[in-house]
């Protein structure tokens, strides 16, 4: 799954508002660089990522920068738990000028749902095969 979730390019297959990557089809590791194109409510927004921490398997944690929410550090962690690997995915606004509101939070709660269970589906499906 680590190997799965840390290649940007199976991103647009279970990030519903990602929506293409230019990367190499590979995870990528600390020092790679990569571009994404995004979907806000507000419109389409062009991202580049720098890798800042990669310990296979377990942390992985990239840094872009986006106008009003500049940076922005998005960090992996997955953990062996007994019958599978617990996946948790942090987004942090360091410098966000203000705190989001009870709507955001639930948008952004939906969409991280979703994404677990498309992850899930995906990666459960590989592994019948």
């Amino acid at each position: 799954m680590f190997d799965y979730i840390t290649n940007p390019k199976s991103w647009p297959q279970w990030l519903p508002s990602s929506h293409d990557v230019d990367c190499e089809d590979r995870p990528m590791r600390f020092g790679d660089t990569f571009h994404e194109h995004w979907s806000t409510r507000s419109g389409p927004v062009a991202l580049d990522w720098l890798m800042i921490a990669y310990e296979r398997p377990r942390l992985w944690l990239g840094l872009t920068h986006m106008s009003v929410t500049d940076p922005i550090v998005v960090q992996y962690v997955c953990a062996e738990v007994e019958g599978g690997t617990k996946f948790t995915r942090t987004v942090r606004n360091p410098a966000r000028p203000k705190a989001p509101t009870p709507e955001m939070i639930a948008r952004i709660d939906e969409e991280a749902e979703l994404g677990l269970g498309n992850i899930k589906r995906i990666v459960e499906g590989a592994q019948v095969r």
